[in-house]
């Protein structure tokens, strides 16, 4: 039975995906418990009253209240269970730790871009440590895309125009495989990658060795003062505009009466979208940056945001 086990399921790399594979297995068996009897009792009558069987085919007419109402109501009771304990498992992944390690996670045709909050990057390949949370933030480059580990059970759909999360706790080392579930043209087949868990202390190995640019902050600054947005918002500026400084995370009341949380999503808009929700008390000035900043440099952006300070809060995390 282990072994057949083995063959129908990935590895498991977290205690989610057993969770997961336990409640796959039992929902089966709910279902062939259910299917089973009409099954049987199709065959069974198939074969007892088939043409030329001599067979008693008058049955006087059997009334039982109680029969019928436990045929519908424990089967719904029992699917009313399952959907109880398929909500928990779903609400386990909503929000993960505040202490969660947040990697970067950029994608387009075919390719998977992972970068640490060190400065490592790496492509189609991503290094987790054991033992600690993990959450991807991630931010589709052209179309849709959707991220998918196997051995731990989970799949996110990334959306050009938000970002969207994924967080997980790897328990055990391993070298396991990695694919973009939704198809995205020519070479969807072949865009796949590797999940990697190491325990820590080959983790902090792996972060020395591996070639490390700048932080994903350090690089967002030097698009700030390359694009020009301190003339606008630096310190000095001249201009009527909203200081970055402490923004992150803050309620921004809007021209419009709205009052808004500075998340990332937020932010990215601002930078896109900067006529769709005006600061209060400042003039609709602000160029759009739209068509010419990558995805890449727009994470960059913000991240070099949230480094200026604010409220212990990231929707990206939602």
């Amino acid at each position: 039975m282990r072994d057949l086990l083995a063959f129908l399921l990935p590895a498991e790399a977290s205690a989610y995906s057993r969770q997961v594979d336990i409640f796959a297995l039992a929902f089966l068996s709910l279902v062939i418990a259910l299917s089973a009897p009409v099954f049987i009792l199709i065959t069974a009558f198939a074969v007892k009253y088939r043409r030329g069987k001599e067979a008693n085919r008058v049955h006087p007419p059997q009334k039982s209240a109680w029969m019928e109402i436990s045929w519908a109501a424990i089967p719904f009771l029992c699917l009313l269970g399952f959907f109880a304990w398929a909500t928990a498992l779903f609400a386990t992944r909503y929000a993960p730790p505040a202490d969660a390690l947040t990697i970067d996670v950029v994608v387009k045709q075919w390719m998977w871009k992972f970068q640490h909050p060190e400065g490592q990057g790496e492509i189609d390949e991503l290094h987790v440590p054991v033992g600690r949370p993990v959450k991807l933030v991630m931010a589709s480059q052209d179309v849709i895309h959707s991220l998918y580990i196997p051995s731990l059970r989970l799949k996110q759909d990334v959306v050009p125009g938000r970002y969207t999360t994924m967080w997980f706790t790897a328990d055990r080392p391993g070298v396991f495989g990695l694919a973009c579930a939704e198809f995205c043209g020519t070479d969807h087949s072949v865009m796949g990658g590797k999940f990697i868990a190491l325990d820590a202390a080959d983790y902090s190995r792996w972060l020395e060795r591996a070639p490390a640019d700048e932080t994903l902050a350090a690089a967002g600054a030097k698009i700030f003062r390359a694009r020009g947005c301190s003339g606008c918002h630096g310190p000095s500026a001249t201009v009527h505009a909203p200081r970055l400084e402490g923004l992150y995370g803050r309620a921004v009341p809007l021209a419009s009466g709205e009052i808004v949380t500075a998340d990332a999503q937020y932010i990215r808009d601002s930078i896109l979208l900067p006529h769709k929700q005006v600061a209060a008390g400042y003039p609709d000035i602000m160029p759009t940056f739209a068509n010419t900043l990558s995805e890449e440099e727009l994470l960059m952006l913000v991240a070099y945001i949230q480094s200026l300070g604010g409220e212990d809060f990231d929707v990206r995390a939602r």
